[in-house]
């Protein structure tokens, strides 16, 4: 029974007999582990996940989905920390979403932009633009468009999960297509983002990284490849090249047995 991090420690030493590790735990915990071995790391260290209220948002399902996103489970690592709204809302529903938040006992953070407009106070001013709060705390920012929204997004996010609340299915897909993160949704919860959700069974971990498993990661997600070869003839590798092959690569689908 593995009970300090000075055990964890030895642990990680073993790249001989372990092939992969997967710390579940808080940052200092997996950036341990980052740090102390040389086995390949299945993890991510934060989930600084974003919902952007696009300027073609539906009112309402904006607010439901960004206080389920914030408040279903503050803790976790697929809670919305940053709501950014597109300033178009600013004379449409952002004064609402903000409200109802406020209602489910939210703390407001602002940036920048969000207090020019308004919104929010300076005595509300964010000290970071990047921060995992991982309570009933979220950051508040206004973005001229949507690349303004991605641009942020990518400079202040951890690639866990973003979400885009918007009536065009154009914007929409825009936004799943450039955004570079695990999980990337259109008009549903940051919290959706989980491996019993997603129909994995149980969650073994969640990746932020691109290699090899990304995003919540079920037992499938463990696998490796192993191709296995059998000929007939005692096929060589010569026979297939050079400038008269004997041999030709057919390259057929073929069946898979279960």
């Amino acid at each position: 029974l593995v009970t300090s991090r000075n055990e964890v420690t030895e642990l990680l030493r073993l790249d001989s007999l372990i092939d992969l590790v997967i710390p579940r735990g808080g940052k200092g915990l997996v950036h341990h582990v980052r740090q102390n071995t040389r086995i390949p790391v299945l993890s991510h260290a934060d989930g600084i996940c974003h919902l952007f209220i696009d300027a073609e948002a539906d009112g309402a399902k904006a607010i439901s989905i960004a206080v389920d996103s914030k408040t279903d489970y503050p803790a976790a690592c697929n809670a919305t920390e940053t709501v950014l709204l597109h300033e178009a809302t600013v004379n449409t529903c952002a004064e609402t979403v903000l409200r109802a938040l406020r209602q489910a006992n939210v703390t407001l953070k602002a940036g920048p932009r969000a207090i020019e407009l308004g919104l929010l106070t300076g005595a509300d001013a964010a000290d970071s633009m990047a921060f995992e709060y991982g309570d009933l705390t979220c950051l508040v920012e206004v973005v001229p468009d949507i690349d303004a929204a991605i641009a942020h997004i990518h400079e202040h996010g951890s690639a866990h999960t973003e979400s885009i609340v918007t009536e065009n299915p154009d914007t929409a897909e825009y936004f799943q297509q450039r955004v570079d993160a695990a999980c990337v949704f259109h008009n549903a919860s940051t919290r959706f983002a989980d491996g019993f959700r997603f129909g994995l069974g149980a969650e073994v971990g969640i990746s932020t990284g691109r290699i090899h498993a990304r995003g919540p990661v079920g037992v499938d997600g463990l696998l490796s490849t192993k191709w296995v070869l059998s000929s007939r003839d005692g096929d060589t590798a010569a026979a297939f090249s050079g400038a008269e092959p004997t041999r030709v690569y057919t390259h057929r689908a073929l069946p898979v047995d279960s």
